[in-house]
């Protein structure tokens, strides 16, 4: 005998799902005040009121879910092309490489999640500053354990893994004004320069 909430529940879920989704693209591409919830609702095919229900706080609780949620999925991805290359520097390159393709294939519209939003609510909002502070921190994190694996003391690994992160979000605002992706191609090859200039260093002392 079948359940008859399953389909209210897988219903619901969906919903919230494109929501979400929708959300995620929108905030990405336009940035926090250009979007709106009717924007959002319209993009899902969901109803207006659906938002509420699933986000009380409206706008903020929103941007702060798709925060930490896309972010930190895009910093597994990240690490994800890191580990696909043996060599360390090599793999800098292509991380950025899938970066430049990855942004021209979305016609410059699709870069970091949570780039554009970050550099808007810096100084506007407390609660999605904090979430991307966050974001940002846990990508360090995960970066300076990956170069820890060559560079033995952790402040220099951990000055590599912030050197990437900047370059990044750096490459990605430069690339998408200019809609050339050789800005990031540029980052990836400085990023493994600095690699290599940091474990020359690390061998002399």
């Amino acid at each position: 005998m079948g359940r008859p909430d399953s389909g209210g529940i897988r219903d619901t879920r969906d919903t919230r799902t494109r929501i979400k989704g929708a959300a995620a693209t929108l905030f990405r591409r336009f940035g926090y005040s250009a979007t709106g919830l009717k924007r959002i609702a319209a993009e899902a095919q969901a109803p207006f009121g659906s938002i509420y229900h699933f986000f009380p706080g409206g706008k903020q609780q929103l941007a702060e879910d798709m925060i930490r949620t896309t972010g930190p999925e895009y910093g597994r991805m990240v690490l994800a092309v890191l580990e696909s290359e043996p060599d360390p520097a090599a793999s800098l390159v292509r991380a950025f490489e899938a970066a430049a393709d990855d942004l021209a294939a979305a016609d410059y519209a699709d870069a970091c999640p949570i780039g554009t939003l970050a550099l808007e609510v810096a100084s506007s909002d407390e609660v999605l500053r904090v979430a991307t502070a966050d974001v940002f921190g846990e990508w360090v994190d995960g970066a300076a354990g990956w170069f820890g694996r060559w560079v033995p003391e952790p402040r220099e690994a951990r000055s590599l893994a912030t050197s990437l992160v900047m370059m990044l979000e750096g490459a990605f605002m430069l690339s998408r004004a200019a809609r050339d992706p050789e800005p990031l191609r540029v980052a990836g090859r400085a990023m493994a320069d600095l690699f290599h200039a940091t474990i020359t260093r690390t061998d002399q002392n």
